[in-house]
Formats: structure tokens, sequence, C-alpha cells
């Protein structure tokens, strides 16, 4: 399980990424991923409702930006998707009000 930097989150978004549907279906099982992220990673927060409101599709790279929502609003675990490989690439803890 691989906790980015800001930096490598960062690079991995693109300038025009495209709204995935709520109703899309995943492009695979990533939950195994999110239950083996650990503790220290989520910074207190809870995220075990694995609810998902945003996912994004960043075309130029085919990667997929899951964000997990929390107890909190504006903070999300964003789980990295390659979909040509089909693994995550890592987790990243967006806290939008703080960017």
């Amino acid at each position: 399980m691989r906790l980015l930097s800001e930096d490598e989150y960062r690079a991995t978004m693109e300038p025009e990424p495209v709204q995935i549907g709520p109703d899309d279906e995943p492009p695979f099982d990533f939950w195994p991923y999110f239950d083996q992220i650990p503790r220290a990673d989520l910074q207190g927060h809870d995220f075990s409702e694995g609810t998902v409101t945003y996912a994004w599709h960043m075309p130029q790279r085919n990667l997929q930006h899951v964000l997990v929502n929390c107890e909190r609003a504006n903070v999300f675990l964003v789980l990295v998707l390659d979909l040509t490989a089909k693994v995550v690439l890592g987790h990243y803890l967006l806290d939008i009000m703080a960017v």
C-alpha cells in the first residue's frame, strides 16, 4: 500500500479529467487494496463506510481517481487506479479545504 506524496499525486492529475457517473461500475475490484491501507495513513479519519461519490478518469494516461468519502466534508481518500494494468498505484489523503 503506497501513500503518495503530494507531488506524486499531482503528477497523476490531468488538466481535463472526465467525471465518472455515480452508476458506472468500478473498472476492477480495488477494495482489497483499500482494506489493507495502514491506519496511520488515514490520519484519524474514518473512511469505513466505503462510499464513493466522485471518480475521475484521466484519459491521457488512462488513470482513474476514486474518492472515498470521509466522515468529514471535503476530506477524501483518493485511490489512484492504473486502468491499463488494473492495479492501484497508490493512495492520497485529500483535504480540499487545505489545498
